[in-house]
């Protein structure tokens, strides 16, 4: 069963914080899925992606091209038709048990500064931890990701 990892966004960008972590994911060898709610924003986050420093090229795809399933990170709105074994929420996208449970890993990334993209991921967190669903919350406000709070795990 998969946990859910909420990353609490004080410091840096939501293209900064998801560089790293679709790296260490394509590391692991896993397939991954960034669900965001705002085409626009996906757009704008493929631009991210593809202006990133040669040494990190992450191969991916915005949703609805001939080749989704084949996409190893797949950017979308709705449902990953790539079979991602992580899922990645941004800009308040849903996240739900039975996605968690079937997935090695998911991550939230919220704006901290943002009180309803905050209120947001409260609820997220209670709804998935009332599920049984292993959470970990992390923080950057120190200016290093810190491990703030467990539930389920």
């Amino acid at each position: 069963m998969g946990e859910v990892y909420f990353y609490h966004l004080t410091r840096r960008s939501v293209p900064d914080t998801l560089i790293p972590l679709l790296t260490r994911s394509l590391a692991q060898g896993w397939r991954v899925a960034v669900r965001g709610g705002d085409p626009s924003r996906l757009e704008g986050l493929d631009a991210a992606l593809w202006q990133g420093p040669p040494d990190s090229f992450l191969p991916h795809g915005i949703a609805g091209g001939d080749h989704d399933a084949q996409q190893p990170i797949l950017l979308t709105t709705g449902a990953a038709s790539n079979a991602p074994d992580c899922l990645m929420a941004v800009d308040g996208a849903d996240l739900d048990a039975v996605e968690v449970t079937a997935a090695k890993r998911c991550c939230v990334l919220f704006d901290g500064l943002d009180g309803e993209a905050v209120a947001r991921a409260r609820v997220q967190w209670k709804t998935l931890t009332d599920a049984g669903i292993g959470a970990r919350y992390w923080s950057e406000e120190s200016g290093k990701w810190d491990e703030k709070a467990t539930k389920n795990v």
